[in-house]
């Protein structure tokens, strides 16, 4: 993942839960998902963890797993730490995990995987850790998400400020490529109102997404022309589509060596400090 975006949730990290009640529903209704499946994990790991709240509601659920929070942003683990969030943490890239293989029992990531460019690499990596039949429970952004926003940028001639997000299809396509077992997508559309675009986009700025705002410079008109352009119900508020894709897959049982695998905490680490 590249420095630009790692500064930019290095900057949220601060203010982060007072902006992430979108993160933190899909949270809940990605956990929610375990109640259907039978796990026990020894090891659990939160990619993408922010500043803990789904490794702390995993850890609540099994308390007698080892949850590693995992984040490539440290100043997002260091406020999970702070706020007890997190009892195992490590810095680390997505596409480098440092684990051993066929490690972990439970990979969890929510509102992640959006960011993992090459998904490809970052969903092998994940199946490299995984062991023989653990589980991979995800929830991402679907193409549909912000398409308001996106659409008064375009009235603006605006580009480049939102996101470009996958569909369901694909991923599916890709871990069935992979070799993940018996994997399962599904997705499902939140609308949040806000009181304005602006709110909106104080609200993504505030959870570390820099794409709300575009790259290059925008004069002030057209940015007041994007904000005139962007549509308001009869109550004078904003909505904005999330499209949630969740999804679940199994790590195969032919892809581990023989024998079971451990993880010492001395090789986990911890998260980096300024």
């Amino acid at each position: 993942m590249n420095g630009r975006l790692r500064r930019g949730f290095e900057r949220a990290a601060r203010d982060y839960d007072r902006h992430a009640g979108v993160q933190r529903e899909v949270t809940s209704r990605l956990l929610e998902r375990l109640d259907f499946v039978r796990v026990d994990p020894a090891l659990a790991l939160d990619l993408g963890a922010g500043t803990g709240d789904g490794a702390a509601r995993l850890q609540a659920r099994f308390p007698r797993a080892q949850v590693l929070a995992a984040d490539f942003a440290p100043a997002m683990l260091r406020a999970a730490r702070a706020a007890r969030r997190a009892r195992l943490a490590v810095a680390c890239d997505a596409f480098r995990l440092p684990l051993p293989a066929h490690s972990v029992d439970l990979a969890f990531s929510s509102s992640t995987l959006q960011w993992c460019e090459p998904l490809d690499d970052a969903l092998a990596e994940l199946l490299r850790a995984l062991r023989p039949g653990g589980l991979l429970l995800f929830a991402t952004y679907g193409p549909d998400t912000l398409r308001e926003l996106r659409a008064a940028q375009a009235a603006a001639g605006i580009a480049g400020g939102v996101n470009e997000f996958r569909d369901m299809h694909p991923i599916g396509d890709l871990l069935t490529a992979q070799g993940w077992a018996d994997p399962v997508l599904d997705a499902e559309r939140l609308e949040v109102s806000y009181a304005s675009p602006a709110a909106l986009l104080r609200e993504l700025r505030g959870v570390g997404s820099r794409r709300a705002a575009p790259g290059a410079p925008v004069s002030r008109g057209r940015w007041r022309q994007m904000l005139d352009a962007y549509p308001r119900g009869g109550d004078g508020r904003v909505r904005a589509t999330y499209e949630v894709i969740y999804g679940h897959a199994l790590g195969p049982a032919g892809h581990a060596a023989d024998g079971a695998a451990t993880v010492p905490l001395a090789a986990v680490g911890r998260p980096a400090r300024d």
